[in-house]
Protein backbone atom coordinates (compact mmCIF):
# COMPACT_ATOMS: atom_id res chain seq x y z
CA UNK A 1 0.00 0.00 0.00
CA UNK A 2 2.04 3.13 -1.20
CA UNK A 3 1.44 6.43 1.43
CA UNK A 4 -1.09 8.74 1.40
CA UNK A 5 -0.17 12.45 0.17
CA UNK A 6 -2.73 15.09 1.80
CA UNK A 7 -3.97 17.94 -0.11
CA UNK A 8 -4.29 20.81 1.44
CA UNK A 9 -5.85 23.35 -0.35
CA UNK A 10 -5.39 27.35 0.31
CA UNK A 11 -7.05 28.89 -2.43
CA UNK A 12 -9.93 30.48 0.12
CA UNK A 13 -6.86 31.68 2.03
CA UNK A 14 -3.52 32.69 0.32
CA UNK A 15 -5.45 32.36 -3.33
CA UNK A 16 -7.68 35.36 -2.06
CA UNK A 17 -4.58 37.47 -1.84
CA UNK A 18 -3.61 37.23 -5.13
CA UNK A 19 -3.32 40.92 -6.23
CA UNK A 20 -6.56 42.21 -7.74
CA UNK A 21 -8.75 39.28 -6.47
CA UNK A 22 -11.61 39.78 -4.00
CA UNK A 23 -14.20 36.80 -2.66
CA UNK A 24 -17.30 37.55 -1.09
CA UNK A 25 -19.02 34.81 1.00
CA UNK A 26 -21.11 33.28 -2.25
CA UNK A 27 -17.97 32.67 -3.86
CA UNK A 28 -16.40 31.03 -0.69
CA UNK A 29 -19.06 28.91 -0.47
CA UNK A 30 -18.95 28.00 -4.06
CA UNK A 31 -15.60 27.60 -4.49
CA UNK A 32 -15.36 25.13 -0.82
CA UNK A 33 -18.64 22.94 -2.22
CA UNK A 34 -16.23 21.98 -5.40
CA UNK A 35 -13.39 21.61 -3.04
CA UNK A 36 -15.69 19.42 -1.29
CA UNK A 37 -16.44 17.35 -4.58
CA UNK A 38 -12.44 17.23 -5.45
CA UNK A 39 -12.09 15.31 -2.18
CA UNK A 40 -9.74 17.87 -1.02
CA UNK A 41 -8.11 16.98 3.10
CA UNK A 42 -8.13 20.43 4.10
CA UNK A 43 -9.59 23.81 3.35
CA UNK A 44 -7.79 26.67 4.71
CA UNK A 45 -10.85 28.65 4.58
CA UNK A 46 -8.98 32.07 5.46
CA UNK A 47 -8.28 34.45 8.38
CA UNK A 48 -10.33 35.54 10.18
CA UNK A 49 -8.94 37.71 12.72
CA UNK A 50 -8.40 39.93 9.02
CA UNK A 51 -12.02 41.32 8.76
CA UNK A 52 -15.22 40.32 9.77
CA UNK A 53 -16.30 39.54 6.30
CA UNK A 54 -13.46 37.30 6.14
CA UNK A 55 -14.86 35.83 10.00
CA UNK A 56 -18.05 35.30 8.54
CA UNK A 57 -17.09 33.56 5.53
CA UNK A 58 -14.93 31.07 7.03
CA UNK A 59 -17.63 30.45 9.79
CA UNK A 60 -20.12 29.76 6.80
CA UNK A 61 -16.99 27.39 5.34
CA UNK A 62 -17.02 25.96 8.49
CA UNK A 63 -20.66 25.25 9.05
CA UNK A 64 -21.36 23.99 5.70
CA UNK A 65 -18.88 21.72 4.18
CA UNK A 66 -18.34 18.23 5.40
CA UNK A 67 -15.46 15.58 4.94
CA UNK A 68 -12.66 18.10 4.87
CA UNK A 69 -10.65 19.72 7.45
CA UNK A 70 -11.45 23.22 7.61
CA UNK A 71 -8.37 25.46 8.77
CA UNK A 72 -8.32 29.60 10.25
CA UNK A 73 -4.91 30.98 10.24
CA UNK A 74 -4.00 33.14 12.91
CA UNK A 75 -0.66 35.04 14.20
CA UNK A 76 0.68 33.81 16.86
CA UNK A 77 -1.67 36.19 18.98
CA UNK A 78 -4.13 34.94 21.56
CA UNK A 79 -6.57 37.31 19.54
CA UNK A 80 -5.81 35.40 16.61
CA UNK A 81 -6.30 32.25 18.02
CA UNK A 82 -9.95 33.30 19.80
CA UNK A 83 -11.28 34.79 16.51
CA UNK A 84 -10.11 31.56 14.07
CA UNK A 85 -11.61 29.19 17.29
CA UNK A 86 -14.93 31.02 17.10
CA UNK A 87 -14.98 30.82 13.06
CA UNK A 88 -14.39 27.15 13.23
CA UNK A 89 -15.06 25.74 16.39
CA UNK A 90 -18.57 24.33 14.57
CA UNK A 91 -16.61 22.67 12.09
CA UNK A 92 -16.69 18.71 11.21
CA UNK A 93 -12.58 18.18 11.66
CA UNK A 94 -11.16 22.15 12.98
CA UNK A 95 -8.12 22.97 12.71
CA UNK A 96 -6.36 26.25 13.66
CA UNK A 97 -2.78 26.81 11.80
CA UNK A 98 -0.54 29.21 13.91
CA UNK A 99 2.48 30.78 12.45
CA UNK A 100 5.32 33.02 13.25
CA UNK A 101 8.15 33.98 11.27
CA UNK A 102 11.55 32.93 12.23
CA UNK A 103 14.51 33.82 9.75
CA UNK A 104 16.70 36.30 11.28
CA UNK A 105 15.92 38.36 8.77
CA UNK A 106 11.78 38.75 9.61
CA UNK A 107 12.56 38.49 13.03
CA UNK A 108 14.86 41.50 13.14
CA UNK A 109 12.83 43.68 10.76
CA UNK A 110 9.22 42.32 10.73
CA UNK A 111 8.87 40.93 14.31
CA UNK A 112 11.64 42.72 15.93
CA UNK A 113 12.28 39.99 18.63
CA UNK A 114 15.20 38.07 19.58
CA UNK A 115 14.99 34.24 18.90
CA UNK A 116 14.30 33.13 22.22
CA UNK A 117 11.58 35.35 22.16
CA UNK A 118 9.68 33.33 19.45
CA UNK A 119 10.62 30.27 20.65
CA UNK A 120 8.67 31.23 23.65
CA UNK A 121 5.91 32.54 21.87
CA UNK A 122 5.80 29.70 19.22
CA UNK A 123 5.59 27.23 22.49
CA UNK A 124 2.84 29.66 24.54
CA UNK A 125 0.78 30.21 21.15
CA UNK A 126 0.64 26.57 20.22
CA UNK A 127 -0.40 25.82 23.62
CA UNK A 128 -3.20 28.17 23.85
CA UNK A 129 -4.53 27.14 20.37
CA UNK A 130 -4.40 23.36 21.30
CA UNK A 131 -6.64 24.05 24.49
CA UNK A 132 -9.32 25.45 22.23
CA UNK A 133 -9.03 23.24 18.94
CA UNK A 134 -8.20 19.12 18.96
CA UNK A 135 -5.65 19.86 15.75
CA UNK A 136 -2.50 22.27 15.01
CA UNK A 137 -0.69 23.27 12.41
CA UNK A 138 2.11 24.93 13.25
CA UNK A 139 4.10 27.08 10.70
CA UNK A 140 7.25 28.83 10.63
CA UNK A 141 7.33 31.56 8.15
CA UNK A 142 10.40 31.64 5.87
CA UNK A 143 11.50 28.59 7.27
CA UNK A 144 13.86 27.65 3.79
CA UNK A 145 15.91 31.02 4.64
CA UNK A 146 16.11 30.23 8.70
CA UNK A 147 19.33 29.26 10.81
CA UNK A 148 18.51 24.74 10.38
CA UNK A 149 19.54 24.85 14.27
CA UNK A 150 17.02 27.13 15.48
CA UNK A 151 14.09 26.31 12.98
CA UNK A 152 14.83 22.46 14.30
CA UNK A 153 14.63 23.75 17.77
CA UNK A 154 11.18 25.96 17.10
CA UNK A 155 9.67 22.62 15.41
CA UNK A 156 10.77 20.88 18.42
CA UNK A 157 8.93 22.66 20.92
CA UNK A 158 5.58 23.46 18.53
CA UNK A 159 5.38 19.36 18.49
CA UNK A 160 6.01 19.45 21.98
CA UNK A 161 2.84 22.59 22.78
CA UNK A 162 0.56 20.13 20.55
CA UNK A 163 1.18 21.23 17.55
CA UNK A 164 0.33 17.84 15.14
CA UNK A 165 1.16 19.37 11.41
CA UNK A 166 4.29 20.95 11.04
CA UNK A 167 4.64 23.17 7.54
CA UNK A 168 7.79 24.18 6.29
CA UNK A 169 6.93 27.23 3.72
CA UNK A 170 8.97 28.16 1.33
CA UNK A 171 7.40 31.48 1.58
CA UNK A 172 9.36 33.38 -1.15
CA UNK A 173 10.57 31.15 -3.31
CA UNK A 174 13.60 31.01 -3.08
CA UNK A 175 14.64 27.03 -3.06
CA UNK A 176 15.59 24.87 -5.89
CA UNK A 177 14.10 21.28 -5.79
CA UNK A 178 16.91 19.77 -4.47
CA UNK A 179 18.02 22.24 -1.74
CA UNK A 180 14.33 21.90 -0.81
CA UNK A 181 14.21 17.97 -1.03
CA UNK A 182 17.67 18.22 1.39
CA UNK A 183 16.23 20.57 3.92
CA UNK A 184 12.71 18.51 4.46
CA UNK A 185 14.72 16.12 4.63
CA UNK A 186 17.39 17.32 7.29
CA UNK A 187 14.32 18.44 9.25
CA UNK A 188 12.84 14.86 9.17
CA UNK A 189 16.61 13.91 10.75
CA UNK A 190 16.97 16.75 13.30
CA UNK A 191 13.75 17.50 14.56
CA UNK A 192 13.74 14.15 18.04
CA UNK A 193 9.63 14.16 18.30
CA UNK A 194 9.12 14.84 14.28
CA UNK A 195 7.53 11.26 14.30
CA UNK A 196 4.21 13.18 16.43
CA UNK A 197 4.02 15.13 13.59
CA UNK A 198 2.45 15.14 9.57
CA UNK A 199 5.30 17.24 7.46
CA UNK A 200 3.70 19.76 5.61
CA UNK A 201 5.29 22.07 2.65
CA UNK A 202 3.95 25.22 1.41
CA UNK A 203 5.75 26.43 -1.69
CA UNK A 204 5.66 29.54 -3.79
CA UNK A 205 6.31 30.02 -7.62
CA UNK A 206 8.37 33.31 -7.41
CA UNK A 207 11.02 31.29 -9.44
CA UNK A 208 8.62 29.37 -11.22
CA UNK A 209 9.49 26.10 -9.33
CA UNK A 210 6.90 25.55 -6.55
CA UNK A 211 5.30 22.61 -7.94
CA UNK A 212 9.03 21.09 -8.20
CA UNK A 213 10.07 22.14 -5.02
CA UNK A 214 6.66 20.22 -3.81
CA UNK A 215 7.60 17.10 -5.29
CA UNK A 216 11.01 17.29 -4.43
CA UNK A 217 9.37 17.22 -0.67
CA UNK A 218 7.10 14.22 -1.26
CA UNK A 219 10.23 12.15 -1.99
CA UNK A 220 12.10 13.03 1.19
CA UNK A 221 9.43 12.63 3.24
CA UNK A 222 6.46 15.24 3.58
CA UNK A 223 3.01 13.61 3.58
CA UNK A 224 0.96 16.66 3.14
CA UNK A 225 1.36 19.56 0.28
CA UNK A 226 -0.56 23.10 0.35
CA UNK A 227 -1.02 24.30 -2.84
CA UNK A 228 -3.83 26.18 -4.57
CA UNK A 229 -6.06 25.76 -7.87
CA UNK A 230 -4.87 26.95 -10.71
CA UNK A 231 -1.38 28.50 -8.71
CA UNK A 232 -2.82 31.51 -7.15
CA UNK A 233 -1.47 33.21 -4.57
CA UNK A 234 0.26 35.73 -3.19
CA UNK A 235 3.25 37.64 -5.79
CA UNK A 236 3.66 34.69 -8.56
CA UNK A 237 1.34 31.92 -7.06
CA UNK A 238 1.54 28.92 -5.16
CA UNK A 239 2.31 25.56 -5.71
CA UNK A 240 -0.87 24.02 -8.20
CA UNK A 241 -3.04 21.75 -7.04
CA UNK A 242 -3.49 20.42 -10.50
CA UNK A 243 -0.22 19.48 -11.30
CA UNK A 244 1.05 18.42 -8.08
CA UNK A 245 -2.07 16.19 -8.32
CA UNK A 246 -1.55 14.47 -11.94
CA UNK A 247 2.64 14.59 -11.30
CA UNK A 248 1.81 12.18 -8.33
CA UNK A 249 -0.65 9.84 -10.32
CA UNK A 250 0.81 10.04 -13.82
CA UNK A 251 4.32 9.20 -12.12
CA UNK A 252 2.85 6.85 -9.73
CA UNK A 253 6.17 4.83 -10.01
CA UNK A 254 8.78 7.55 -8.93
CA UNK A 255 6.73 9.13 -5.77
CA UNK A 256 5.50 5.08 -4.45
CA UNK A 257 2.25 7.35 -2.90
CA UNK A 258 -0.96 8.61 -3.60
CA UNK A 259 -3.67 11.27 -3.12
CA UNK A 260 -7.57 10.85 -2.65
CA UNK A 261 -8.14 13.65 -4.81
CA UNK A 262 -11.37 12.78 -7.84
CA UNK A 263 -9.37 13.69 -10.64
CA UNK A 264 -12.38 14.02 -12.69
CA UNK A 265 -13.20 17.29 -11.00
CA UNK A 266 -9.62 19.15 -11.55
CA UNK A 267 -11.39 20.64 -15.18
CA UNK A 268 -14.31 22.07 -13.40
CA UNK A 269 -12.87 23.33 -10.64
CA UNK A 270 -10.15 25.30 -12.33
CA UNK A 271 -13.02 26.58 -14.75
CA UNK A 272 -14.66 27.33 -11.49
CA UNK A 273 -11.90 29.32 -9.69
CA UNK A 274 -10.95 30.77 -12.86
CA UNK A 275 -14.40 32.47 -13.35
CA UNK A 276 -15.08 33.67 -9.46
CA UNK A 277 -11.81 35.35 -9.19
CA UNK A 278 -11.39 36.84 -12.79
CA UNK A 279 -8.02 35.10 -13.22
CA UNK A 280 -7.76 33.68 -16.39
CA UNK A 281 -5.74 29.78 -17.18
CA UNK A 282 -2.97 30.28 -20.02
CA UNK A 283 -3.91 28.05 -22.67
CA UNK A 284 -0.15 26.58 -22.09
CA UNK A 285 -0.73 25.94 -18.56
CA UNK A 286 -0.39 22.16 -17.41
CA UNK A 287 -3.11 19.97 -16.71
CA UNK A 288 -6.04 22.19 -17.64
CA UNK A 289 -5.20 24.79 -20.10
CA UNK A 290 -6.75 24.86 -23.21
CA UNK A 291 -4.12 22.97 -25.41
CA UNK A 292 -3.10 21.04 -22.64
CA UNK A 293 -4.82 18.43 -24.78
CA UNK A 294 -4.17 20.06 -28.06
CA UNK A 295 -2.57 18.88 -30.85
CA UNK A 296 -1.40 21.43 -33.75
CA UNK A 297 1.54 19.58 -35.48
CA UNK A 298 0.37 17.04 -38.23
CA UNK A 299 2.81 14.28 -36.73
CA UNK A 300 1.28 14.66 -33.14
CA UNK A 301 -2.29 14.31 -34.78
CA UNK A 302 -1.06 11.31 -36.98
CA UNK A 303 0.78 9.50 -33.48
CA UNK A 304 -2.68 10.66 -31.07
CA UNK A 305 -4.80 9.11 -34.13
CA UNK A 306 -2.93 5.81 -34.15
CA UNK A 307 -2.03 5.56 -30.11
CA UNK A 308 -3.13 8.43 -28.05
CA UNK A 309 -0.18 7.46 -25.48
CA UNK A 310 2.46 8.56 -28.21
CA UNK A 311 1.86 12.11 -27.22
CA UNK A 312 -0.65 12.21 -24.55
CA UNK A 313 0.76 11.17 -20.94
CA UNK A 314 -2.45 11.65 -18.76
CA UNK A 315 -6.28 10.90 -20.74
CA UNK A 316 -8.24 14.27 -21.36
CA UNK A 317 -11.15 12.44 -19.12
CA UNK A 318 -8.63 11.68 -16.39
CA UNK A 319 -9.14 15.30 -15.22
CA UNK A 320 -12.71 16.16 -16.48
CA UNK A 321 -12.72 16.78 -19.87
CA UNK A 322 -15.48 14.90 -21.99
CA UNK A 323 -17.01 15.10 -25.74
CA UNK A 324 -20.30 14.50 -26.24
CA UNK A 325 -21.76 13.42 -29.85
CA UNK A 326 -24.77 15.87 -28.84
CA UNK A 327 -24.87 18.59 -30.99
CA UNK A 328 -26.94 21.82 -29.01
CA UNK A 329 -28.80 24.21 -31.15
CA UNK A 330 -31.58 26.59 -31.87
CA UNK A 331 -34.02 23.48 -32.27
CA UNK A 332 -32.55 21.17 -29.43
CA UNK A 333 -35.57 20.62 -26.50
CA UNK A 334 -35.09 21.33 -22.43
CA UNK A 335 -34.49 17.25 -21.95
CA UNK A 336 -31.32 17.37 -24.08
CA UNK A 337 -30.29 20.61 -22.40
CA UNK A 338 -30.88 19.20 -18.75
CA UNK A 339 -29.07 15.96 -20.16
CA UNK A 340 -25.78 18.19 -21.17
CA UNK A 341 -25.87 20.38 -17.81
CA UNK A 342 -25.86 16.69 -16.07
CA UNK A 343 -22.77 15.18 -18.05
CA UNK A 344 -21.03 18.89 -17.32
CA UNK A 345 -21.26 17.89 -13.60
CA UNK A 346 -24.44 20.06 -12.81
CA UNK A 347 -27.00 18.39 -11.99
CA UNK A 348 -28.01 19.73 -8.59
CA UNK A 349 -29.34 22.64 -10.53
CA UNK A 350 -32.89 23.77 -9.07
CA UNK A 351 -36.03 23.66 -12.03
CA UNK A 352 -36.12 27.60 -11.53
CA UNK A 353 -32.28 28.09 -12.36
CA UNK A 354 -32.12 25.35 -15.03
CA UNK A 355 -34.89 27.70 -16.87
CA UNK A 356 -33.33 30.52 -16.55
CA UNK A 357 -30.70 28.76 -17.82
CA UNK A 358 -32.01 27.42 -20.71
CA UNK A 359 -33.79 30.92 -21.66
CA UNK A 360 -30.45 32.23 -21.96
CA UNK A 361 -29.16 28.95 -23.56
CA UNK A 362 -32.34 29.64 -26.53
CA UNK A 363 -31.57 33.46 -26.79
CA UNK A 364 -27.92 32.04 -27.65
CA UNK A 365 -29.10 29.57 -29.99
CA UNK A 366 -30.69 32.14 -32.17
CA UNK A 367 -27.50 34.25 -32.93
CA UNK A 368 -25.50 31.09 -33.37
CA UNK A 369 -25.92 27.81 -35.27
CA UNK A 370 -23.96 25.80 -32.68
CA UNK A 371 -23.46 26.16 -29.07
CA UNK A 372 -20.55 24.33 -27.17
CA UNK A 373 -19.80 22.73 -23.97
CA UNK A 374 -18.10 25.93 -22.94
CA UNK A 375 -20.77 28.26 -23.56
CA UNK A 376 -22.76 26.16 -22.08
CA UNK A 377 -20.73 25.98 -18.89
CA UNK A 378 -20.35 30.11 -18.92
CA UNK A 379 -23.88 30.46 -19.19
CA UNK A 380 -24.27 28.26 -15.80
CA UNK A 381 -21.43 29.89 -14.02
CA UNK A 382 -22.95 33.82 -14.81
CA UNK A 383 -26.30 32.65 -13.25
CA UNK A 384 -24.33 30.81 -10.34
CA UNK A 385 -22.88 33.88 -9.27
CA UNK A 386 -25.02 36.73 -10.12
CA UNK A 387 -25.81 38.62 -7.13
CA UNK A 388 -29.38 40.10 -6.80
CA UNK A 389 -30.28 41.93 -10.25
CA UNK A 390 -30.86 45.70 -8.74
CA UNK A 391 -29.44 47.72 -11.89
CA UNK A 392 -30.89 45.95 -15.18
CA UNK A 393 -29.48 47.27 -17.97
CA UNK A 394 -32.64 47.22 -20.48
CA UNK A 395 -30.89 48.75 -23.30
CA UNK A 396 -27.66 50.60 -24.65
CA UNK A 397 -26.78 52.50 -27.89
CA UNK A 398 -23.37 53.19 -29.35
CA UNK A 399 -22.27 56.12 -31.72
CA UNK A 400 -18.91 55.10 -32.79
CA UNK A 401 -16.20 55.28 -35.51
CA UNK A 402 -11.95 56.39 -36.37
CA UNK A 403 -12.99 60.33 -36.92
CA UNK A 404 -15.66 60.22 -34.18
CA UNK A 405 -15.93 61.04 -30.62
CA UNK A 406 -17.30 57.48 -28.92
CA UNK A 407 -20.91 58.34 -27.46
CA UNK A 408 -22.91 55.89 -25.45
CA UNK A 409 -26.39 55.92 -24.25
CA UNK A 410 -27.64 53.61 -21.83
CA UNK A 411 -30.60 52.72 -19.62
CA UNK A 412 -30.74 51.42 -16.10
CA UNK A 413 -33.63 50.09 -14.41
CA UNK A 414 -33.72 50.47 -10.65
CA UNK A 415 -35.94 50.39 -8.01
CA UNK A 416 -38.83 50.72 -9.99
CA UNK A 417 -37.22 53.94 -11.54
CA UNK A 418 -35.79 53.82 -15.60
CA UNK A 419 -32.55 56.19 -15.67
CA UNK A 420 -30.90 57.22 -18.82
CA UNK A 421 -27.76 58.53 -19.62
CA UNK A 422 -25.01 59.45 -22.10
CA UNK A 423 -21.41 59.82 -22.07
CA UNK A 424 -18.37 60.01 -24.48
CA UNK A 425 -14.92 57.93 -24.25
CA UNK A 426 -11.83 56.42 -25.69
CA UNK A 427 -14.14 54.00 -27.46
CA UNK A 428 -17.37 52.30 -27.19
CA UNK A 429 -16.53 50.36 -24.46
CA UNK A 430 -15.22 53.46 -21.94
CA UNK A 431 -18.00 55.23 -23.20
CA UNK A 432 -20.17 52.77 -22.22
CA UNK A 433 -18.79 52.05 -18.99
CA UNK A 434 -18.83 55.70 -17.87
CA UNK A 435 -22.59 56.21 -18.89
CA UNK A 436 -23.86 53.53 -16.84
CA UNK A 437 -21.52 54.91 -14.14
CA UNK A 438 -23.26 57.93 -14.31
CA UNK A 439 -27.03 56.10 -14.46
CA UNK A 440 -26.14 53.67 -11.68
CA UNK A 441 -24.81 57.03 -9.45
CA UNK A 442 -21.71 54.84 -8.53
CA UNK A 443 -18.37 56.30 -9.29
CA UNK A 444 -15.58 53.19 -9.00
CA UNK A 445 -12.28 52.86 -10.40
CA UNK A 446 -11.54 50.25 -13.24
CA UNK A 447 -8.50 48.32 -12.36
CA UNK A 448 -8.62 45.89 -15.08
CA UNK A 449 -10.43 44.72 -18.12
CA UNK A 450 -10.11 42.11 -21.12
CA UNK A 451 -12.54 39.82 -22.90
CA UNK A 452 -12.18 36.64 -24.54
CA UNK A 453 -13.81 34.43 -26.82
CA UNK A 454 -15.98 31.08 -25.53
CA UNK A 455 -15.37 28.84 -28.20
CA UNK A 456 -15.02 29.09 -31.67
CA UNK A 457 -16.11 31.00 -34.89
CA UNK A 458 -16.90 34.16 -35.66
CA UNK A 459 -20.05 33.75 -33.98
CA UNK A 460 -18.56 32.99 -30.93
CA UNK A 461 -19.71 34.04 -27.50
CA UNK A 462 -17.67 36.43 -25.94
CA UNK A 463 -16.99 36.88 -21.87
CA UNK A 464 -16.10 40.40 -20.73
CA UNK A 465 -14.00 40.44 -17.07
CA UNK A 466 -14.00 43.74 -15.40
CA UNK A 467 -12.37 44.63 -12.24
CA UNK A 468 -13.16 47.62 -10.44
CA UNK A 469 -12.46 49.65 -7.15
CA UNK A 470 -14.72 50.82 -4.51
CA UNK A 471 -13.91 51.82 -1.00
CA UNK A 472 -10.63 49.49 -1.25
CA UNK A 473 -12.22 46.50 -2.05
CA UNK A 474 -11.69 45.07 -5.47
CA UNK A 475 -15.15 43.56 -7.37
CA UNK A 476 -14.61 41.20 -10.21
CA UNK A 477 -17.52 40.72 -12.19
CA UNK A 478 -18.28 38.47 -16.10
CA UNK A 479 -20.77 39.25 -18.76
CA UNK A 480 -21.70 37.45 -21.99
CA UNK A 481 -23.13 38.40 -25.17
CA UNK A 482 -21.94 37.76 -28.72
CA UNK A 483 -21.76 41.47 -28.81
CA UNK A 484 -18.93 42.37 -27.28
CA UNK A 485 -19.91 45.75 -26.21
CA UNK A 486 -22.74 44.17 -24.58
CA UNK A 487 -20.71 41.86 -22.50
CA UNK A 488 -18.51 44.62 -21.47
CA UNK A 489 -21.91 46.17 -20.83
CA UNK A 490 -23.63 43.04 -18.67
CA UNK A 491 -20.20 42.72 -16.77
CA UNK A 492 -20.24 46.39 -15.74
CA UNK A 493 -23.60 46.30 -14.61
CA UNK A 494 -22.94 43.40 -12.81
CA UNK A 495 -19.88 45.03 -10.65
CA UNK A 496 -22.20 47.86 -9.82
CA UNK A 497 -24.97 45.20 -8.58
CA UNK A 498 -21.79 43.72 -6.17
CA UNK A 499 -21.19 46.86 -4.85
CA UNK A 500 -24.60 47.65 -4.16
CA UNK A 501 -24.86 43.86 -2.83
CA UNK A 502 -22.22 44.55 -0.56
CA UNK A 503 -23.39 47.50 0.51
CA UNK A 504 -26.68 46.43 1.55
CA UNK A 505 -25.09 43.82 3.53
CA UNK A 506 -23.25 46.23 5.75
CA UNK A 507 -26.28 48.11 6.44
CA UNK A 508 -28.52 45.08 7.06
CA UNK A 509 -25.56 44.11 9.72
CA UNK A 510 -25.69 47.33 11.47
CA UNK A 511 -28.89 46.94 12.35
Amino acid sequence: MTDKIYVFDTTLRDGEQTPKVSLNMKDKLSIARQLEKLNVDVIEAGFPAASNGDFEAVRAVAEQIHGPHIVALARALKNDIQSAWNAIKNAEKPRIHVFIATSDLHMKYKLKMEPEEVLKKTTDMVSYAKSLCPSIEFSPEDATRTRPEFLYRVLEAAIDAGADVVNIPDTVGYSTPSQYGAFIKAVKDNVPNIDKAVISVHCHDDLGMAVANSLAAVENGARQVECAVNGLGERAGNAALEEIVMAIKTRSDLFNCHTDIVTEELTRTSKLVSHVTGMQVQGNKAVVGTNAFAHESGIHQHGVLNCRETYEIMTPESVGLKKSSIVLGKHSGRHAFVKRLEELGYSNLNDEKINEIFEQFKDLADKKKDVSDEDIESLVKNEIFQVPEEFNLKYYQVSTGNTTVSTSTVRLEFEGKSVSEASCGDGPVDATFKAIEKAAGIKVKLNDYFIKSVGYGKDALGEATVKVEKDDKIFSAKGLSTDIVEASAKAFVNAMNKIHYENSAKRASVY
